[in-house]
């Protein structure tokens, strides 16, 4: 329990349901949702639908999403992927051909057809009890009424000015009067409101054809992408089989590659070879540890994780305990491992996570993303809609795992969790911020299980991340200095982060008192609200 003399915030707690999200107006919706009937999974699509207008900088229905539920609270995890694909036309040969060695944000290259709304539209059909229409609505009337700005949003906005900038569309939309909008000011998107009204009424069709598809795939022809209407036609997200690991007692749950999921669970791996008895989570003991780790699994990642519809991802062996043990032998507690291979891969960026737990039981991790702010940087005209950059995820290198091919997904970041114990789900947990989630679930979950910290305690922890290809570590401001001398000492060097590090959510589920336990991240806008 934290000190209560010192600012912070409590977990929160509920009995009849719970939602966790990055936004405050999001958190209330998806509670409204709870309380007219909806379960976790239709709660967890309001308030994301709310934040792709309230938070639209990292999330927008241009962009994917990927979703762990737990029906009834069991066991039996369902897993879905959401992330969109590159068009039929993106062969690497055809990029070299036309001078592109590499992946550019604020391009249409840069977009993969969205995966968003197909992905709410299939969970929605298939596991919700409120239909879209309802559940899209209270997004609808914050993009047409408008919304207050808050705090991360603003910072997150002026972040990404110069971007905006250069995209009329954007421009228009969020710099209205030539600058972005600032704290407390009034914003309002009408054409993102008509789109969603669109899809609200006609389901996923009224986004993948029609006029709403013929507005975004002539934007991204206009300036030089091979996207089709045909690719936006063919659209459709998978069901695909959940991995997991062992990790104090409990089974941790991940969607497998093209995510990196996998990542997330070979860390816990790794460290749960290392004992935490009398270890401080701060200490330049830990901190060392984990920067090498991070690098470590990272190496692997960047390596073997891709499209496994289109590569031989080795999954199983990455995996495995023996990979564990020989990354773990590569770790020297007293010096930093020499340098090791530069990947090809962006940095971090932003995203949204919901954790909502309903009556029932029912759980739901769910994850969307733009991955940049403002994703590639471009906004259809009519249609109000902002897109992805993810195939920055792709290399253009024939013979790489993770090259752009036709219809390929790209190596991705977003990672819902999902916690169980015997046959019980106990806690759908995410954590936000591109390439760091992977870490970051390491570092909330062993804050949580190895240091006893609570659910809101293990979120408001200092974050730290290393910078692949570097001696760099992103260090926060809360990283006491002796502490960040001994580790340059071992020959990390420290970098101050631009933005805070990341962000979560998490629920934990007591099954045997039937109360709910939620936290939310300090460094964004949102809370937990129990009830």
């Amino acid at each position: 329990m934290r000190d209560l003399e010192r600012p912070g915030r409590s977990p929160a707690h509920g009995i009849n349901g719970m939602a966790a999200t990055s936004h405050t107006l999001s958190t209330a919706t998806a509670i409204d949702i709870l309380r007219r009937g909806g379960n976790a999974l239709d709660a967890a699509i309001a308030a994301c639908a709310v934040q792709c207008v309230v938070e639209p900088e990292s999330t927008g229905i241009g962009g994917d999403c990927f979703c762990l539920y737990a029906p009834n609270g069991g066991s039996d995890i369902v897993a879905f992927n959401g992330s969109g694909k590159a068009p039929k036309a993106a062969h690497a040969e055809w990029y070299l051909e036309n001078g592109i060695t590499e992946i550019e944000q604020q391009t249409p290259h840069s977009v993969v057809i969205p995966g968003a709304i197909d992905a709410w539209w299939q969970l929605n059909r298939d596991h919700g009890r409120l239909g879209l229409d309802e559940l899209l609505q209270p997004a609808i009337d914050y993009a047409r009424g408008g919304y207050p700005v808050s705090s991360r949003v603003s910072v997150d906005f002026a972040f990404a000015a110069a971007l905006l900038a250069r995209d009329e569309n954007l421009k228009r939309v969020f710099m209205p009067g030539g600058k972005t909008p600032a704290v407390g000011e009034m914003h309002y998107q009408p054409e993102l409101a008509n789109t969603l009204e669109a899809i609200a009424k006609q389901g996923r069709d009224a986004f993948y054809a029609g006029e709403l598809a013929e507005d975004m795939v002539g934007y991204l022809q206009a300036r030089g992408g091979l996207h089709t209407l045909d690719d936006f036609a063919a659209a459709k997200g998978d069901y695909v089989t959940p991995i997991s690991a062992e990790f104090r007692g409990h089974r941790v749950w991940q969607c497998p590659p093209n995510g990196q999921g996998v990542t997330a669970l070979q860390l816990l791996n790794i460290m749960s070879g290392y004992s935490t008895d009398g270890v401080d989570p701060v200490s330049v003991e830990r901190l060392h540890i984990e920067i090498e780790a991070g690098r470590l699994a990272y190496l692997d990642r960047n390596t073997f994780v891709a499209d496994p519809m289109k590569a031989d991802v080795p999954t199983d062996g990455m995996l495995s305990s023996a990979r564990a043990d020989e990354l773990r032998a590569m770790i020297d507690p007293t010096k930093r491992i020499g340098a090791l291979p530069k990947p090809s891969m962006p940095e971090h960026k932003s995203t949204v996570y919901i954790s909502v737990v309903d009556k029932d039981r029912n759980a739901c991790s769910f994850i969307n993303t733009l991955f940049h702010n403002f994703g590639a940087g471009l906004m259809a005209p009519k249609s109000g809609v902002t897109f992805t950059n993810r195939a920055q995820g792709f290399v253009i290198e024939p013979g790489h795992l993770n090259c752009i091919a036709p219809e390929k997904r790209p190596l991705h970041t977003i990672i819902p969790g999902m916690v169980t114990k015997a046959d019980k789900a106990v806690m759908p947990f995410g954590v936000m911020g591109g390439q760091y989630q992977a870490f970051g679930h390491m570092h909330f979950l062993t804050r949580y299980f190895d240091f006893g910290m609570d659910i809101q305690e293990a979120q408001d922890a200092p974050r730290i991340f290393p910078v692949a290809g570097s001696d760099n570590v992103e260090m926060e401001g809360t990283i006491p200095e002796a502490v960040v001398a001994g580790l340059e000492k071992l020959g990390h060097k420290r970098i101050r982060p631009p933005k805070p590090i990341g962000g979560s959510q998490a629920i934990w589920i007591d099954h045997e008192r039937g109360i709910f336990t939620g936290g939310s991240e300090p460094r964004k806008d949102g809370c937990a609200i129990g009830y």
